[in-house]
C-alpha cells in the first residue's frame, strides 16, 4: 500500500509539472519557487499550535487547488503559478514522507512520526 500511495503522489507530481508547463513561465521559477511553501515552517517560531496552522495552510491539497482554481477564474497565470506550486511542493512533501502537522510539534504529521519512519 505504501508504494501505491507513493506512485500515486509521483502521479500528481507529474500533474503540477504538466500544469506549470501550461503557463507562460520559464522553467526556472519552478526550480526556484518549488521550496517556497516551506517558508510557512517559520510559523513554528510562534509554537507548535502556530506552527502547524501554518504549515498545514500552504500543504493544504484544498487550498492549492483553491488557489490554482482561482487563478484560471481571474484569468490570472501569477495566481495559477501559486497554486500550482503549492500543490506540486505538497505532493512532494507527500513523496518524502512529509504529512500535514499535528500541533504536539514537527515529527508528528498524519503519515506518522518522522523519529519512526527514519529509523531513529
Amino acid at each position: 500500500m505504501k508504494l501505491l500511495l507513493k506512485l500515486e503522489e509521483l502521479a500528481l507530481f507529474g500533474l503540477g509539472i504538466y500544469l506549470f508547463s501550461l503557463l507562460g513561465f520559464d522553467w526556472w521559477w519552478f526550480l526556484v519557487l518549488i521550496l517556497a511553501p516551506d517558508v510557512s515552517m517559520l510559523g513554528y517560531a510562534l509554537g507548535n499550535k502556530a506552527g502547524a496552522w501554518s504549515y498545514n495552510f500552504f500543504h493544504h491539497t484544498g487550498v492549492a487547488i483553491a488557489v490554482y482554481l482561482a487563478g484560471v477564474y481571474l484569468n490570472n497565470q501569477i495566481v495559477q503559478l501559486a497554486g500550482v506550486i503549492l500543490f506540486s511542493h505538497s505532493r512532494m512533501d507527500r513523496l518524502a514522507g512529509y504529512g500535514l502537522k499535528y500541533e504536539k510539534g514537527f515529527k508528528f504529521t498524519h503519515l506518522g512520526n518522522l523519529d519512526k519512519q527514519s529509523g531513529n
